[in-house]
């Protein structure tokens, strides 16, 4: 647990128990037992039992329950490549901050370290809950690249070869990125609530922060929406090409037989068993036959180009 002492301006770790009045602190807890939730939030933080039975529980949805002493928050970090979210539940008093989460955040450190090393970055509730949001926020711009690097490869995939399997990647990824914008939409919901008028614990100052931090999951929510758009036309990229292609093989088989067609009228002519036929007595029969279909070819092949079918 960290405390700030109004009285010094110093940050230390502490064990944990319930700030004094010219103290404000944050407190993490990582994976804990039920029992130890209990004993922090209902003993020593005094906090309402739905915010204990959520703590515990870690299944709810992005949502702010506003209670008498205190406020119960659930927010979501994204933690690897594969855009797995961990929830966060967040208890927010008049000078303090819990934490829970059943998986461990590289964010809960990052953030330790900000707030032992930067001056007042814990006066107040409000200032700690934004730094953490920020944070969550933050990894979601991460996370948009990383998809913007994904799309750009599997477009670049198919461009190369329209016949690579990419379908179930793109399902996946189409997958995820719904269940990840579905909870980010909802925190954007919830972070438009987020004002000093309607929060009691976040100072008229720090409004123009929180609006910040609005505006970059706005863009996250509008980009998830792009980078949907973009696979499902990916699919529709791969289809068409693969389309295009077929045609253009299907034209030249076409063109092939087209060609071979008169050849084969001509020397299966010929080559019928009837005694009377006039050129079988021709000295130079062969070789008309051959000039024959040598000029129909080229005869033909002159047609398709001036056509532009080849």
């Amino acid at each position: 647990m960290l405390v700030y002492n109004h009285a010094t301006g110093q940050v230390t770790e502490q064990e944990t128990r319930f700030p004094d009045d010219n103290e404000n602190v944050w407190l993490h807890m990582t994976a804990p037992e039920a029992k130890q939730v209990e004993q922090v939030l209902k003993h020593q933080f005094r906090c309402h039992p739905l915010v204990v039975e959520d703590c515990i529980k870690l299944k709810q949805r992005p949502k702010v329950d506003r209670y008498k002493d205190h406020v119960f928050m659930t927010f979501f970090a994204v933690v690897d490549k594969q855009l797995t979210t961990v929830e966060i539940a967040i208890v927010i008093g008049k000078n303090f901050v819990i934490t829970i989460c059943k998986e461990p955040l590289p964010l809960s450190d990052e953030l330790k370290t900000h707030l032992l090393q930067v001056e007042g970055s814990m006066e107040h509730s409000g200032r700690i809950l934004y730094y953490l949001l920020d944070r969550c926020v933050d990894d979601y711009t991460d996370i948009i690249n990383q998809i913007e690097d994904r799309v750009d490869r599997l477009e670049q995939m198919i461009y190369r070869n329209p016949y690579v399997h990419v379908a179930r990647e793109i399902f996946k990824s189409k997958r995820k990125m719904h269940h990840l914008r579905r909870i980010i939409a909802e925190e954007k919901t919830m972070l438009g609530t987020l004002t000093h008028q309607n929060f009691p614990y976040i100072r008229q100052e720090a409004d123009v922060y929180f609006i910040d931090i609005y505006d970059h999951i706005s863009r996250v929510v509008d980009s998830l929406d792009v980078f949907r758009e973009s696979l499902t036309g990916l699919l529709e990229l791969q289809m068409s090409i693969k389309s295009d292609r077929m045609n253009e093989i299907m034209k030249t088989l076409t063109i092939i037989s087209s060609i071979f067609l008169p050849l084969t009228f001509i020397v299966g002519l010929y080559g019928m068993n009837f005694k009377d036929i006039p050129e079988l007595n021709w000295n130079f029969g062969y070789i008309y036959v051959w000039i024959v279909m040598i000029v129909v070819t080229i005869s033909m092949w002159a047609i398709f180009k001036w056509k532009k079918w080849i």
